[in-house]
């Protein structure tokens, strides 16, 4: 199958990413599954170059098509290990970038956190971008959440579709600049456990 609507959904997402401050150059991608394998963004293409044509192909057990992103791996390995997901957007975005430098997760300053499925975005271990001990890191962090900050890196946030995944990754980068904002002017405040349990078993049907 070509894929034609998936491959120009991609890089119309990736555009959208440039376009928003969440990526700068060609840093950043975006993938969707597909059977047996996923579509991906290519290695560094320009978001104002990337056609549908250059979207790649990695097949869950097999060699490549095309020239998908360094990233790649973690993307097959999230969608092996987390059945749910259909899309995953990993960014470089600023505010969330500051906030893993400082090896820290985004904690419950603000409910809406609970957009990821966890009491936290949580932070996985620094490791060299494009190796399987990157994507062992995120998997093992991301195994019941659906976003996280990367050490010294970036984030990952994935979804049941790609609007889900770009929706989620767009919230991480304003829940870290809200963080940011309050940890320059003070200690924020954050939500008990039980206030966030009240907030997760109200998110099993928001927006439905």
């Amino acid at each position: 199958m070509s894929h034609k609507a998936e491959r120009a959904a991609l890089v119309t997402a990736y555009r959208t990413l440039l376009a928003e401050g969440l990526i700068v150059g060609s840093a950043g991608n975006v993938s969707v599954r597909i059977e047996d394998g996923l579509l991906i963004t290519p290695s560094a293409v320009p978001a104002a170059e990337m056609e549908p044509a250059d979207i790649a192909v990695v097949p869950f057990d097999g060699e490549a098509t095309g020239r998908p992103s360094s990233e790649w791996r973690f993307h097959r390995d999230l969608f092996l290990a987390r059945p749910d997901l259909k899309a995953v957007v990993h960014t470089h975005s600023p505010n969330a970038t500051a906030i893993a430098t400082l090896r820290k997760p985004i904690p419950a300053s603000h409910y809406m956190v609970a957009m990821a499925g966890g009491k936290e975005i949580p932070l996985a271990p620094y490791a060299t971008f494009g190796t399987q001990a990157l994507s062992e890191a995120i998997c093992a962090t991301m195994a019941r959440v659906n976003a996280c900050l990367l050490s010294n890196h970036g984030v990952v946030a994935a979804g049941v579709n790609l609007a889900k995944a770009m929706d989620l990754a767009r919230e991480v980068e304003l829940l870290a600049s809200v963080y940011r904002m309050a940890l320059a002017a003070g200690e924020p405040v954050i939500l008990p456990d039980d206030e966030m349990d009240r907030v997760l078993d109200a998110f099993k049907d928001y927006g439905r």
